[in-house]
């Protein structure tokens, strides 16, 4: 069966997005695809997101509340195209149009992360957020799955509750609050000036300890440098990996880590390998092996 998401698809949807509001889609760059297909225009400084898993469409509205909230407060972020009704309905697929930030050519590092969640973490939240459940999306994604084995289903679910009962036993040392909910240095874009936070489908009310989780993971999991972490914890203030209970928080970041290609598995089956492979060393519990990025 043809995927729901492949790229001829979401070029149509790029190209109605586009002559609905007067703008010019020829040349566009893909720019990622996971939960999202983002494209980058090329000849407007604009940047147009499809969702791509129908079971994860309802965060879209959130993702638009968050970056007015940021925009209210002065929090360095992406920011909606003024003027536009958001999100948009194109066909079966969310959008959201958002204005190009121009890159300066230097990759974001993990102090420009730390500083923009020192900043969120102190915001008060926007109403109707929703609170933290980092297992729902994996549940949403396990649900939406274009391939999924009855035998994968039942292990992803049966860990989702497991882990999840052990997220319910944690006493937290940070207040609660605002947290971006994927927080690494692929979500900064360094703009002309400074950096600034983007995408906002996993933010809600919940521990900061959460957001200072994907680096930590980042170290064990894809052997980035040792560094890098250590350098988020030291500009933040906290080391999560010192917390007894950072094992649990990186047991369910593996997996949203393990789920996101799910709905999209179809569409892009070059990923397939990556998956089998995280999922063999979650069942076996090799928390040593490392993954390639998807």
């Amino acid at each position: 069966m043809d995927g729901r998401f492949t790229r001829e698809k979401l070029a149509e949807v790029l190209a109605e997005t586009c002559t609905s509001l007067g703008l010019d889609a020829r040349g566009a760059t893909l720019l990622r695809f996971t939960n999202n297909a983002v494209y980058a225009l090329a000849r407007e400084p604009v940047v147009v997101r499809i969702v791509g898993s129908v079971a994860l469409r309802h965060r879209v509205g959130k993702v638009v509340a968050v970056a007015r909230h940021f925009a209210r407060h002065g929090v360095p972020a992406i920011r909606l195209v003024p003027g536009i009704k958001q999100p948009m309905r194109v066909g079966e697929h969310l959008v959201t149009v958002w204005v190009k930030v121009p890159e300066n050519g230097r990759r974001a590092g993990s102090a420009d992360l730390a500083r923009l969640l020192r900043k969120v973490h102190a915001l008060p939240p926007p109403e109707g957020i929703g609170d933290w459940n980092p297992l729902d999306d994996v549940r949403a994604r396990v649900a939406d799955a274009e391939e999924l084995g009855p035998d994968d289903r039942r292990f992803l679910l049966r860990r989702c509750a497991e882990v999840e009962a052990a997220l319910g036993e944690l006493d937290f040392p940070l207040p609660r609050g605002l947290v971006h909910g994927d927080a690494h240095p692929g979500n900064v874009i360094v703009g002309p000036s400074g950096p600034v936070l983007c995408d906002f489908d996993s933010s809600c009310v919940g521990p900061p300890e959460w957001d200072l989780t994907p680096l930590a993971v980042g170290r064990e999991r894809f052997g980035d440098p040792a560094g890098r972490y250590r350098l988020l914890a030291d500009v933040y203030g906290f080391d999560v990996t010192a917390w007894d209970g950072f094992a649990v928080l990186r047991a369910a970041r593996e997996l949203k880590l393990t789920t996101s290609v799910l709905p999209i598995l179809r569409s892009h089956p070059q990923v397939r390998g990556e998956l089998r492979r995280r999922l063999d060393d979650l069942r076996a519990g090799r928390s040593e092996s490392r993954w390639d990025r998807y």
